[in-house]
């Protein structure tokens, strides 16, 4: 007899026999908790914690949704991406206001730059459309997402931050949370958008 043969008789005798009265059924259920985006007052191992709000690095936020796209001109010259989590998303497809609870939502940035292979591939077809001088111009203004520079994160807890309108904010460079006082700043620049519940970015369909 061949020794898989006999493990598996030997595995069929010691396994307890469940026995189920007639008409009666097994239901077997998993909860999936979701990552939590507020360290507790100790810290979390590996990830550290942004001042003020206690906000670290939500797992996996580079997988979410776009919300929208923006650019800011000199001096602070760079590009940004706005993405969501599954709450986030929802709410700006259904235009939900105020954003629930559980939203998270994440701006990534990256310093603007010129990029030659792209120039290179479009130069072409602009010079036989637009001619040499206005192709020149327009490849001027055709940027790329260069070097990054911080990501920023609002997470929307109604009780936990609710001396702040119910939002959470974090800033982290190189993965590192920056300061308390680069921190302390945000919710005055979200205040104007008060009637929006502080969000500026609108959802691009």
């Amino acid at each position: 007899m061949r020794v898989k043969e006999i493990t598996m008789k030997m595995l069929k005798r010691r396994r307890p026999r469940l026995r189920v009265p007639d008409g009666i059924a097994i239901v077997v259920t998993m909860t999936v908790v979701g990552v939590a985006y507020v360290a507790p007052a100790s810290g979390q191992a590996g990830r550290e914690a942004a001042p003020i709000y206690g906000i670290t690095v939500p797992q996996g936020y580079r997988d979410w949704a776009l919300i929208s796209v923006a650019r800011v001109g000199g001096p602070v010259n760079d590009m940004r991406a706005k993405l969501g989590n599954d709450v986030a998303i929802r709410a700006f497809r259904e235009g939900q206001l105020p954003f629930p609870d559980g939203t998270i939502i994440a701006r990534l940035a990256w310093n603007a730059t010129t990029s030659e292979e792209n120039n290179n591939a479009f130069r072409p077809a602009l010079e036989r459309a637009l001619g040499p001088d206005a192709a020149q111009k327009a490849l001027a203004g055709s940027l790329v997402a260069g070097t990054p520079t911080n990501v920023q994160f609002m997470v929307k807890d109604s009780t936990k931050f609710a001396s702040t309108g119910g939002w959470g904010f974090a800033q982290f460079t190189n993965g590192k949370p920056d300061s308390e006082a680069v921190v302390k700043t945000c919710f005055a620049c979200h205040t104007p958008a008060k009637d929006r519940d502080f969000v500026f970015t609108r959802y691009s369909r």
